[in-house]
């Protein structure tokens, strides 16, 4: 690796450009804006959680700029923000650029008030200013940077506005003069913590409250191998015992007490509609309200991509165009032109490239999943996703995980490769690792999810129910068992819900066709793959010796069609893929609705694609891997068979 491209030495003739914020607030798009494409993405020395830095003009001299990862405070309590606090304390000259969304300024003031207390001179951002003008939510700038006493500049990153302006105040970058009180107790403990801190360049007072708030955290660090650990970690268990709550929970309580107080001067509202979101939003996570409006919630979107999506769509996609005028065409092509008997089984036969893969991805998966990713982003733009991760919390406690666990779990019914990655947002390596076990066991990602919603469509109510609670018992189950076992602690649950808003249309569709993109390139080549495999082991005869050798645990303790089995055996490759062949060997009547309930639960805890599982072996090893398929798949198959005698010793269906 050269000098210059290393992110660890950087110049110092050329103090760099430090971006920080809270996700979401359009960083990495001011990023762009400076720097437009000269860009290296690295991965932060020691971690795999990725920072970008890249290089703009001012003056005629170029300086770098490096945006770090998204973070709720500057004391880290996961790998994303211990990284962007390492960027920002390594490199002290820096100018730090703080951008905060406009309309949501409470949770951007939080992380002022902690570079206020650091004493880290920066500049602070308000970008999204046009969404905030949309909200009639206005901000007096001038007013909020006297009281906070440094620059204070308003952008709109996605068109440009305002990035000038930031440019010409980035030397302007100073230390804010705001200081807070905290109550006596907390000061009491302040000022006796500081008796044990060494000289650094950071204030006593300071590190003393980014001990108070995660201890473990600072006291890892060298700097601080000589002080004395027992007396700071008896003095923080004293502090919290008088004050009755954990301390990060009553210094946060007190620090939003003084952003509440500084909003109040700066920002005003004017709208209704921002009344009613906010009214909506509190009933969204209210214990009996909440479930209703979820329940609402499901039944629509059941509509949506069950009956709208997996039957008419697909209906007029598969049967009409497909199977009506597309496939007997190209059959007719096929035979006609090409005489080999072996191509055209592998173009047009059971396992042919047109007649299964394409079929499959176009015409059962796509409208299935296109209908699901616009419901989704629906979902996601409005800020009801993070409410549903408070709704959860309470189910959570109870196998060892907190409602953050929610965001890895929702996201698994996006794509559960990706998902496993944003475990990283977890702050114990034994959450991450519960949350990945229950993502590759239980989370259907949305392609499956989807199929499998078009399926049950057809079942009625009991099935629905019967699925979704043998799927949700079954994660619990094995929540509360992974709890027992996987060694370590959780943490507290302290969750900052975004507000409620309009979901734009411009946004959703946006996001669904990138979504679409991304899976049509994802997905047509596996397709095309999984079934050439198909083709190649029908041909060998090698696929009836394995349906003969799984035949005992398909036909006899599943008490499935032994044609389930090439849909199992694909469904490793991609999760929907073998939901498209359970689909479709129900929409030739090959399977009972009791069978297709049964396979639905075998596929839905059935082990993870083949992406999946490599991801976990990135993040965490191998070994766990292993563990995880050597637990997944029998498991999958047991919960499955004890479904099937106790459907059919009662009678159900």
């Amino acid at each position: 690796m050269h000098h210059h491209d290393s992110p660890n030495n950087i110049h110092t003739d050329n103090v760099p450009v430090v971006l920080i914020g809270n996700p979401n607030v359009g960083k990495s798009v001011i990023f762009g804006a400076l720097t437009g494409r000269h860009v290296i993405i690295a991965n932060y020395p020691g971690t795999t959680v990725e920072f970008t830095q890249g290089t703009f003009n001012l003056n005629g001299k170029s300086r770098s700029v490096i945006d770090t990862p998204g973070i709720h405070s500057i004391v880290p309590f996961s790998d994303d923000e211990r990284v962007t606090r390492d960027i920002l304390f390594s490199n002290k000259s820096s100018t730090i650029i703080q951008v905060a969304d406009t309309k949501n300024l409470r949770r951007g003031l939080l992380i002022s008030l902690e570079l206020a207390e650091v004493a880290l001179p920066f500049i602070l951002t308000l970008n999204m200013a046009d969404e905030a003008k949309i909200r009639g939510i206005k901000v007096d700038i001038d007013k909020l940077s006297s009281i906070l006493g440094i620059p204070v500049v308003s952008t709109v990153a996605t068109s440009g506005e305002g990035i000038q302006t930031l440019v010409h105040a980035m030397d302007t970058a100073r230390t804010s003069t705001y200081k807070i009180t905290y109550s006596d107790e907390i000061e009491e403990a302040i000022t006796q913590l500081e008796t044990y801190l060494p000289q650094t360049t950071l204030s006593r007072r300071s590190m003393a409250l980014m001990i108070l708030v995660n201890p473990s955290d600072l006291l890892g660090h060298k700097t601080f191998k000589d002080v004395d650990h027992t007396a700071i970690y008896n003095l923080c268990r004293d502090t919290k015992e008088k004050i009755g709550h954990p301390l990060p929970y009553s210094i946060n309580r007190q620090r939003l007490k003084v952003v509440d107080d500084i909003l109040k001067n700066v920002v005003q509202h004017s709208s209704s509609r921002r009344f009613f979101l906010e009214e909506f939003g509190y009933w969204t996570v209210h214990p009996v309200a909440g479930w209703a409006i979820l329940s609402v919630m499901l039944y629509v979107l059941y509509l949506f991509v069950g009956v709208l999506g997996a039957g008419t769509l697909v209906d007029l996609l598969e049967v009409q165009l497909f199977e009506n005028i597309v496939n007997p065409w190209l059959t007719w092509g096929v035979e006609t032109l090409i005489p080999i008997k072996f191509i055209q089984d592998f173009l047009v036969g059971d396992y042919g490239m047109f007649t299964m893969a394409i079929t499959y991805s176009l015409a059962i998966v796509l409208p299935i999943v296109g209908t699901f990713f616009f419901a989704f982003s629906i979902l996601e733009d409005s800020g009801y996703l993070p409410r549903l991760a408070v709704m959860l919390n309470r189910a959570f406690q109870w196998i060892g995980l907190n409602g953050k666990a929610v965001l890895p779990m929702i996201l698994g019914l996006g794509c559960t490769t990706m998902a496993t990655v944003t475990t990283r947002i977890l702050e114990t390596r034994k959450e991450r690792l519960q949350v990945t076990l229950l993502l590759a066991l239980g989370v259907p990602c949305s392609a499956q999810l989807g199929v499998m919603l078009g399926m049950i469509a057809d079942l009625g109510t009991t099935a629905t129910v019967i699925w979704g609670s043998v799927v949700m018992s079954t994660l619990l189950a094995v929540g509360y068992l992974a709890n027992q076992v996987i060694p370590g602690q959780k943490s507290d649950f302290i969750f900052e819900l975004p507000p409620m808003r309009v979901p734009s249309l411009s946004n959703i569709l946006m996001k669904t066709l990138v979504r679409l993109e991304w899976y049509l390139k994802e997905v047509i080549p596996i397709f095309v793959l999984g079934t050439a495999i198909l083709f190649i082991l029908d041909k060998i005869s090698l696929l009836y010796f394995i349906e003969q050798a799984l035949a005992p645990l398909i036909t006899g303790w599943l008490n499935l069609p032994i044609e389930v089995t090439g849909a199992f055996l694909i469904g490793f490759l991609r999760r929907d893929y073998g939901a498209a062949g359970l689909f479709a060997l129900s929409r030739d009547g090959l399977m009972s609705p009791l069978q297709i309930l049964v396979s639905l639960v075998v596929i839905t805890l059935f082990m993870p694609c083949v992406a999946n599982v490599l991801m976990i072996v990135k993040e965490y090893g191998v070994k766990f891997a292993i563990a995880v398929a050597a637990f997944v798949f029998p498991f999958a198959i047991v919960v499955g068979g004890l479904l099937n005698l106790v459907l059919r010793y009662f009678n159900i269906m």
